[in-house]
């Protein structure tokens, strides 16, 4: 078979095709080529964005059931990526990791997981009825950084449950530490386990040797991305891939089927055409371009007194050699400076005019993609020196970690998490809270590692976890809007 020809961009072109046509439209969208939209909008936007903002047509194909371009654009994705087939999504990596829960996994099923865990999976247990199995999660005391796990405890893991026959991982983390996936799927598929890779930060991974090896390289079974996030997708736009040697091909179809929107945005799926065209034709340029603007960045960050930016060889040497680093993330330290991560991004934002990705107590996180320049860079550096200079001589002598640890000890599950999800639920006090069992998904966001999931039983070192971030600028996800309640299992 020859080589499929990646400069082609089969959805996209008919999507042009189509508007250019000057078809008289009788279908949706009600706006009719943006000629009903609010005039504001389209002042802004200009006309040609509503011209192809289709429906299922069929010059345009449909996601439901693809046979024509829609088909073409993602067995192009499929080549490119090193998967068997590939299928786009519209509602981002969230509804990858459902779909892919839901197709492999049956009510009352087990898996193994980690923390490390965005809540879309968690989600994904309850349509399913599928429990977790949680393998323990490592923090770095010299970083505060939870890297991802050790090898060994997920190899242990797949020992010591031998009935168990799914894993589900997410590598990289969102301070972009990535798994060591080649070794974790070998022993994986040794022992008839399949492997599903929540990999929404990692769609660049493949098209760089200067990147960690991608979950597709990597041999895993199912692997979702946010093309949206390093490249050049769109917002929820995200790509899943399959492997078919262990996956049900037919019921990860239905699945989808199932859960995707009959009314998808043919924009959202053209930005997932172009991004594959971009990447598979000068990929490894514009991402060169964006690596050696991070290590740049990273270099000139780590001689700004009181921060740190931790780089590829630590994180290394850190877990000898068993994880590794995506340098296109910046994880800035700035507890030196005597200051919160949230501080520093509220700083940036308001008296700078710089957004970073998020913020934690003890690090802003920086993302360098395709779309950034030098001068980004060159702003972002002298507000952090301007920023360390202000904070100079109010430091105060205690770290700002000083006393604190996350809890993401394994928690008590005392009941399956649909059940929970089910049961008769009742909004009670932090204060009283102790003992009781979760009702929903509780995470302080970003990054969004769940603290607690419905059915675990809520622990005093969960909740001064939750009074101590109340102060901080957290988003405490999952509490009442006065971060002051939370929903728990009615008791019998």
């Amino acid at each position: 078979m020859p080589p499929l020809d990646h400069n082609r961009t089969p959805l996209f072109d008919a999507m042009v095709a189509l508007a250019e046509s000057r078809k008289v439209s009788f279908h949706t969208p009600g706006h009719k080529s943006g000629k009903g939209i609010s005039t504001r909008f389209r002042k802004f936007v200009g006309p040609k964005v509503f011209s192809i903002d289709l429906t299922c047509l069929d010059e345009v194909d449909s996601l439901q059931k693809p046979r024509g371009v829609i088909r073409e654009a993602q067995e192009l994705a499929a080549d490119i990526y090193d998967a068997d087939q590939s299928y786009f999504l519209v509602n981002g990596t969230s509804g990858g990791n459902q779909a892919m829960i839901l197709a492999c996994l049956h009510p009352g099923e087990s898996f193994l997981t980690t923390r490390i865990l965005h809540k879309s999976a968690v989600s994904g247990m309850i349509m399913s009825d599928a429990y977790p199995v949680f393998i323990p999660l490592t923090q770095n005391r010299k970083t505060s950084l939870l890297l991802n796990d050790q090898t060994s405890s997920i190899i242990s893991a797949m020992d010591a449950n031998p009935e168990i026959r799914t894993l589900f991982l997410t590598s990289p983390n969102y301070y972009g530490v990535t798994l060591n996936l080649s070794k974790i799927t070998e022993e994986a598929h040794k022992r008839g386990v399949k492997v599903l890779l929540d990999e929404a930060h990692g769609p660049h991974l493949h098209f760089h040797e200067a990147l960690p090896m991608s979950g597709m390289t990597a041999g895993v079974d199912l692997c979702v991305q946010s093309t949206h996030k390093i490249i050049g997708g769109m917002t929820q736009a995200s790509i899943l891939h399959a492997k078919k040697n262990r996956i049900d091909i037919a019921r990860l179809s239905s699945t989808l089927r199932y859960l995707q929107t009959t009314s998808p945005s043919y924009i959202l799926m053209a930005s997932l055409d172009l991004a594959r065209m971009q990447m598979a034709t000068e990929g490894k340029k514009l991402l060169g371009k964006a690596i050696d603007l991070s290590k740049r960045g990273r270099e000139r960050i780590r001689k700004i007194q009181g921060l740190n930016c931790i780089d590829r060889h630590e994180v290394q040497s850190i877990s000898n050699g068993d994880n590794d680093l995506d340098e296109t993330k910046l994880t800035i330290g700035v507890e030196g400076l005597g200051l919160t991560g949230y501080q520093v991004s509220q700083k940036l934002n308001q008296e700078f005019g710089i957004q970073v990705e998020m913020a934690d107590l003890m690090h802003i996180l920086v993302i360098v993609s395709i779309g950034d320049h030098r001068d980004d860079i060159d702003r972002l550096v002298t507000a952090l020196e301007k920023i360390a200079l202000q904070s100079q001589g109010s430091v105060n002598s205690a770290r700002v970690s000083d006393g604190f640890q996350k809890p993401y000890s394994l928690n008590t599950a005392l009941m399956p998490p649909r059940k929970a999800f089910f049961s008769s639920q009742i909004m009670v006090p932090l204060e009283e809270a102790l003992g009781k069992i979760s009702a929903d998904i509780v995470t302080v966001y970003p990054p969004g590692i769940p603290l607690l999931i419905p059915g675990e039983q809520i622990t005093r070192d969960i909740l001064d976890f939750l009074f101590t971030m109340k102060g901080t600028g957290a988003t405490l996800d999952g509490l009442d809007p006065s971060n002051s309640m939370m929903k728990v299992v009615e008791p019998f």
